[in-house]
């Protein structure tokens, strides 16, 4: 067997899944039907519980558990700072986002995030396989519990140096998430997140020869060749995220899933526009509109809300917030369980 197939398939008898394919953990995107059904092929499920309650991951993961006896794992933002405010400025963007749909409250910015250390501890009772972050690094004192319950912490970086952070910090699995991914970056800096843009080809050996935990790649992967140039790069597995929003079970909005049908890898931006963190969507007129500069997040993501609503429902492309990575034209509208199962045998077939 080849090394990389050997390195893979050792890696994923230890998260007690059949092959390395991991559903990319995207928060309001990840419903149990979709986990359920990736996890049916042998992959490993997977919840975005940014904006879920404890009650609502409680009852994610116990829906998951009636529905499939799979491995999955549960992934949170490591808070920022508290935003810089600007009161003139923010009644400016309430203004250019009237544009775009609904007006904007005066109070839209007003709602307060959910508790992270609650949201933590739940998904500690909820004893996932893993829990993966983003943004930052977990606590001492959640790792320590994460270590003691033997949950695994997969740390989500975009550079080296993050790497080596996340590893020094007791990360179990690395995820190299390169720039091409659809959503929101990953980047621990904010600031940073636009001027640290690395394709995941160039990061994923840079970052496997800086750490001494396996690596999980994702970023643009959405076929068996990129799984198998990963595997051979380093990566013990690959995480997918847009190649799933396609999929019956992923639940996605029709028109924002008929856009990455028809999105080429220039067809997607990097832009602040939508919630005020870096994030890769689709090209539309809304995120390439002249306007004030965003908010810092999450004052962003609250003020283009009713905009961001009304345009899911009126099935408005131009003010949607569709994520997308630059592979996303290779999602297809296959049943997850059937792109599980046909990925990993056209992998294993470009090892001969």
């Amino acid at each position: 067997m080849h090394p990389a197939l050997t390195r893979a398939s050792d890696f994923a008898q230890d998260l007690g899944i059949s092959c390395p394919i991991l559903l990319a953990p995207m928060a309001g995107a990840c419903p149990v039907s979709l986990s359920a059904a990736v996890a049916a092929g042998g992959g490993m499920g997977a919840c975005g519980a940014l904006l879920m309650t404890p009650e609502q991951i409680n009852g994610w993961a116990r829906d998951m558990r009636e529905t499939s006896n799979g491995s999955f794992q549960m992934n949170i933002w490591i808070p920022d700072p508290a935003p810089h405010r600007d009161a003139q400025h923010e009644a400016h963007l309430r203004d250019h986002l009237a544009n775009w749909g609904p007006a904007v409250p005066e109070d839209a910015a007003e709602t307060p995030l959910l508790d992270f250390d609650e949201q933590c501890r739940a998904m500690l009772a909820a004893s996932p396989s893993a829990m993966s972050s983003i943004m930052g690094l977990y606590p001492p004192d959640i790792v320590a519990e994460m270590k003691a319950r033997g949950i695994k912490w997969f740390a989500t970086v975009t550079t080296v140096a993050e790497a080596r952070a996340a590893a020094e910090a007791g990360a179990d699995v690395i995820v190299a998430q390169g720039m091409e991914a659809g959503g929101h970056r990953g980047a621990f800096d904010a600031d940073q997140a636009a001027s640290a843009l690395v394709g995941l080809f160039a990061l994923l050996p840079a970052v496997v020869d800086a750490v001494d935990v396996p690596v999980v790649a994702t970023g643009g992967i959405a076929d068996a060749r990129g799984i198998a140039a990963a595997l051979v790069l380093g990566a013990s597995a690959v995480q997918i995220g847009t190649g799933f929003l396609r999929t019956p079970e992923a639940q996605t909005n029709p028109t924002w899933a008929a856009a990455l049908a028809r999105t080429a890898p220039e067809d997607t931006i990097a832009t602040t526009a939508f919630s005020g963190r870096l994030g890769r969507s689709v090209r539309n007129a809304y995120a390439t509109s002249d306007g004030p500069a965003p908010a810092p997040y999450p004052i962003q993501r609250s003020l283009t809300g009713p905009m961001r609503s009304k345009a899911a429902k009126d099935g408005n492309i131009d003010a949607m917030q569709a994520w997308a990575g630059q592979s996303a034209a290779r999602a297809s509208d296959e049943p997850a369980e059937r792109i599980i199962t046909r990925l990993w045998d056209e992998t294993l077939s470009q090892f001969g």
